[in-house]
C-alpha cells in the first residue's frame, strides 16, 4: 500500500516541519514565578540533545512489563494483543495487521524514550526486544558510545553515571498523540507516528528544566517470529500546537508529579 492511501486505519497522521519548544537558558526554579511558557529557542545543540534522547524510543513497555503471572491469571477476561485491558500491560505479541503495527510502533517509541534507557543493562534488554536481531547488535554498540560520553551526559545535566544530580529527578517521557501507517505489507510496515515528549530535569537549582517538545517518528517494522520489529526510523520536528499560557508548575510539584503518576506502558 502507498503513503497517502484512505482508510480507517491511517489515523491522526500529521505532516510538516515546524519549531519545537525548548527551556530557555534561565537559572533558579523557572517552573515558579511568572505565568508565562518557556520561550522559543533556536538553538539546535538542544534540538540535537533532544533528538538523540528520543532517538532512543522505545523502553518501559518492556523495562516494566514483568511476569504478572499468578493464580488470579485464571480469572482475567481473554484480550487480543492490542486491546489496552487486563492487568499485564501489552509489550510484545502484537496483531499481524496495520493496528498491530501501529500498536507497536507507538509502544516502542515509548519504551525508547523512556528514562530506563540511561541504564545500561536495560537498555540492553529494551534494544534487544524492540529492534530485528540483524539490527539490535549494531543499535545497540551505538547507543553504547552514546551514553558513556560525559559531555553528552553533562550537557543534560546528569551526572557521569547517568544518574541525576542531589536534589532533582530526571524525567524522560514519550506520549504518544496518534499514528498513521504509510505502508503495509504481509511482512512490513512503515508507521508514523505524532508524540509529545517531556524532558529534562526538575529540581530547584537545575539549568535543564522539564520542558516538551513535539516529533513525529517514521518507524520501518519488520514481521519477524511471529511479532513486528524495527528495523529503521527517522524523526522530524512537530506538528507543534499552540501553547495556552498556563502557569508553569513549580520544581517540587513536577518531581512529585513524576513519582505518583507512573507512565503508560501501553499505547493504542
Amino acid at each position: 500500500m502507498s503513503p497517502g492511501d484512505g482508510n480507517d486505519d491511517d489515523l491522526y497522521g500529521g505532516t510538516g516541519q515546524t519549531r519545537t519548544r525548548l527551556p530557555d537558558g534561565g537559572q533558579g526554579d523557572v517552573y515558579g514565578g511568572a505565568a508565562r511558557r518557556p520561550a522559543r529557542s533556536s538553538s539546535r545543540s538542544l534540538i540535537t540533545v533532544v533528538g538523540v534522547v528520543v532517538l532512543l524510543v522505545a523502553a518501559i513497555a518492556f523495562a516494566n512489563r514483568g511476569d504478572s503471572s499468578s493464580d488470579s491469571d485464571a480469572k482475567k477476561p481473554d484480550t487480543s494483543p492490542t486491546a489496552p485491558t487486563g492487568t499485564k500491560p501489552v509489550a510484545s505479541g502484537f496483531a499481524h495487521d496495520k493496528q498491530g503495527a501501529q500498536s507497536a510502533a507507538a509502544n516502542y517509541a515509548v519504551a525508547l524514550g523512556s528514562a530506563e534507557m540511561f541504564d545500561r543493562n536495560r537498555r540492553h534488554a529494551i534494544v534487544d526486544s524492540v529492534y530485528a536481531p540483524d539490527v539490535a547488535a549494531d543499535r545497540q554498540a551505538s547507543l553504547d558510545k552514546v551514553y558513556a560520553q560525559e559531555a553528552f551526559l553533562s550537557s543534560i545535566g546528569l551526572n557521569d553515571d547517568g544518574s541525576a544530580p542531589s536534589g532533582s529527578k530526571f524525567v524522560s517521557r514519550i506520549i504518544p498523540v496518534g499514528t498513521k501507517t504509510l505502508k503495509f505489507g504481509s511482512d512490513s510496515a512503515t508507521v508514523d507516528i505524532w508524540y509529545s515528549s517531556l524532558f529534562g530535569l526538575a529540581g530547584t537549582d537545575t539549568k535543564n528544566p522539564v520542558s516538551e517538545s513535539w516529533f513525529t517518528n517514521t518507524y520501518e517494522l519488520r514481521w519477524i517470529g511471529g511479532d513486528w520489529k524495527v528495523t529503521d526510523f527517522q524523526q522530524k520536528d512537530g506538528p507543534v500546537p499552540v501553547g495556552r499560557d498556563q502557569r508553569a508548575s513549580t520544581a517540587d510539584d513536577m518531581a512529585k508529579a513524576v513519582e505518583q503518576y507512573g507512565g503508560f506502558t501501553y499505547a493504542r
